[in-house]
C-alpha cells in the first residue's frame, strides 16, 4: 500500500487577521499542506517559528513594531531556518525579498494558482536538493553513511521507524539506532529540528 506523503508544516504571519485566515483557507485546498500556527503579532510569531518549527512560513512585510524582513532576520538568529514566501499588497519590496533570500514573493490577493505553483516548486526544490545537493554536503561534513542519508530521506517524507525498517530490510531497533545517530551528529533533537537543520544547508 502506498504511503501517505509527509505534510508540508506552514505559520502564517500577518497583522490582519482575515489575511491570515484567507490563507489558511487558501492552504488548505492544497494537498499536504499543514498550516501549524497563525500569529497577527510580529514577536509572538518569532516565538512560534522557534517553537514549532515549520518548513514553510508566510509572512507579510508591513507590520506594526517589526517588519517582515526583521522578523525573518530575527527568526534565522535563533538558529531556525525555514524557507520563507513573503504575502503582501506591496510590490515596492520585491528586491528586498529577494536580497533576503525568500524562496517566493506574492502578491495580495493571493491567487490561489499562484499559490499552488508557490508550493509546488518549493517542493521540486526540496526534493532536487535532498537527490543532489544535500547527500554530498552530509558526507563530507557531518560524516554521515549512505544509509544514514537513506534514512533521512525516509524521516522527511513522514516514515516511521517500522516503515523504515519494511523499506530498508532492517529492524525498527536498527532504524531507531540510526535515527538517534543522525541526530546525534546533526546536533539536533527531533525531526522536527532536522528539518530546520537541512533548510540552512543551502
Amino acid at each position: 500500500m502506498e504511503q501517505k506523503q509527509r505534510n508540508i508544516t506552514c505559520l502564517i504571519i500577518d497583522d490582519e487577521e482575515e489575511a491570515c485566515d484567507r490563507l489558511e483557507t487558501l492552504l488548505g485546498k492544497i494537498p499536504n499542506v499543514e498550516v501549524v500556527g497563525k500569529s497577527i503579532d510580529a514577536e509572538r510569531a518569532i516565538a512560534a517559528a522557534v517553537r514549532l518549527l515549520p518548513e514553510i512560513i508566510f509572512l507579510d512585510i508591513e507590520m506594526p513594531k517589526h517588519n517582515g524582513l526583521e522578523v525573518v532576520k530575527s527568526i534565522r538568529s535563533n538558529n531556525v531556518f525555514p524557507t520563507f514566501i513573503f504575502v503582501t499588497g506591496h510590490d515596492q519590496y520585491a528586491i528586498k525579498a529577494i536580497r533576503s533570500e525568500a524562496f517566493d514573493y506574492l502578491l495580495k490577493p493571493v491567487d490561489i494558482d499562484d499559490l499552488k505553483e508557490s508550493v509546488g516548486r518549493y517542493t521540486a526544490s526540496k526534493n532536487e536538493k535532498l537527490k543532489t545537493i544535500l547527500p554530498a554536503k552530509l558526507k563530507s561534513h557531518y560524516s554521515l553513511t549512505d544509509r544514514e542519508i537513506e534514512i533521512i530521506q525516509l524521516l522527511l517524507e513522514g516514515k516511521t521507524s517500522k516503515e523504515i525498517g519494511d523499506i530498508l530490510f532492517i529492524s525498527s531497533h536498527t532504524a531507531d539506532t540510526h535515527r538517534r545517530n543522525i541526530l546525534e551528529k546533526t546536533g539536533t533533537k527531533s525531526t522536527a529540528e532536522l528539518h530546520s537543520f537541512l533548510n540552512d544547508l543551502q
